[in-house]
């Protein structure tokens, strides 16, 4: 059977095996995990806005002057921007890096689930103790985008998705380790020794 010679020189990517049900489930859970962070941060910024709005700015249990609060809201925002974002592009370079098959990101999401969870560890006793407010919100959030982590690196463990990271892997290695062939080179017209 007749395959085109790719140009270029390197032999053509082996084809792709298909995404089994239990990875392209992890990865519309990542992306729901993402919209979560996404409201998350809107609604953050919504309660910075409103509390600078209303006088009511505080900073470290300290009530914070119209003046002072002016000043600093720049900051409030800039943070609450930089620290959404910081949650919201793990979620979305995971789900893109498992639909590939990478068999380092289904690693690397163990581990942000891992640190996700020493973090509710620590926010969960503060948001029970004060539930009003802010922090009561934040325990809202952040519940809902665990589960959802669990849900997805449980399903990126499954067998039938640990067969295809671990083809993927074979098909990358194989594929990475094959000599290029070129017509004409220099290293082809020369005698091979025994």
């Amino acid at each position: 059977m007749y395959q085109p010679y790719p140009s270029g020189g390197q032999p053509a990517e082996p084809p792709r095996p298909p995404v089994p049900a239990p990875v392209l489930t992890a990865v519309k859970l990542m992306y729901a995990g993402a919209v979560i962070s996404t409201v998350d941060l809107i609604i953050s910024l919504a309660f910075i806005i409103g509390d600078n709005k209303a006088g009511h700015a505080t900073l470290n249990g300290h009530r914070l002057t119209a003046a002072q609060a002016s000043h600093l809201y720049p900051l409030f925002i800039t943070v609450a921007i930089v620290s959404g974002l910081v949650v919201i592009a793990p979620w979305l370079w995971m789900a893109r890096a498992n639909r590939q098959g990478r068999s380092w990101a289904r690693i690397l999401s163990t581990v942000l689930f891992g640190l996700a969870t020493l973090e509710l560890i620590s926010v969960l006793p503060q948001s029970v103790i004060s539930f009003s407010g802010l922090a009561g919100l934040g325990l809202i959030f952040w519940l809902p985008t665990w589960l959802v982590g669990l849900a997805a690196v449980r399903l990126l463990w499954r067998p039938a998705s640990s067969a295809f990271f671990k083809l993927q892997g074979v098909t990358q290695a194989g594929y990475s380790a094959q000599p290029s062939s070129r017509i004409g080179s220099s290293s082809s017209r020369l005698p091979r020794r025994l």
